[in-house]
């Protein structure tokens, strides 16, 4: 093939991109497991909670976002139909024409779960303002401020349209 043939050849999209994927009811960590199992990077963030019976109690890990995981892959139609074809998986979630999630949204998910720093589901956030926080060990997370009395920051994942909120004592913030 000549240079001018090369140069005028349609490119491949090889670039792995953040999907949140919509699962059955209470099936987040087979099919997390399942498309690892197939090659996929995942993420399935889990808060762990002690659950107590009356002659027992056990500490579990429970999905963040109950019916969501987050697949990693390159927008192809064979990467697409493979996830899709995994059992337990509804769809790809989409508002509009955008289906990707920001990778900085899952890394500052990853931060604030592996500082294992309390923090709770939140009413998904249009309004206030969006601050990062400055210093510590959650420098540079990214969210926004909840207006109250006291200081919390939520982090939304905005193709799903949900967030989690945490107390902010002792971080410094700064307006992005």
């Amino acid at each position: 093939m000549t240079a001018v043939a090369t140069a005028l050849a349609p490119q491949v999209v090889t670039e792995k991109l953040w999907y949140a994927v919509l699962t059955r009811y209470r099936y987040e960590k087979k099919v997390t497991a399942q498309l690892e199992k197939e090659g996929f990077s995942t993420f399935l963030p889990v808060l762990e909670q002690v659950h107590r019976w009356s002659d027992r109690q056990k500490h579990i890990q429970v999905p963040l976002f109950a019916g969501y995981t987050f697949a990693c892959l390159s927008l192809s139609a064979v990467s697409r139909l493979q996830v899709l074809r995994t059992p337990g998986v509804i769809r790809f979630v989409s508002f509009g024409p955008e289906t990707v999630v920001p990778a900085r949204q899952i890394e500052g998910l990853r931060i604030l779960l592996s500082h294992n720093i309390p923090c709770s589901l939140h009413a998904f956030l249009t309004a206030g303002q969006r601050v990062r926080i400055r210093g510590g060990s959650l420098d540079g997370l990214e969210g926004i401020l909840k207006q109250s009395n006291d200081k919390t920051l939520a982090i939304s994942i905005e193709r799903i349209q949900r967030s989690i909120a945490f107390r902010l004592e002792g971080y410094e913030l700064e307006l992005v």
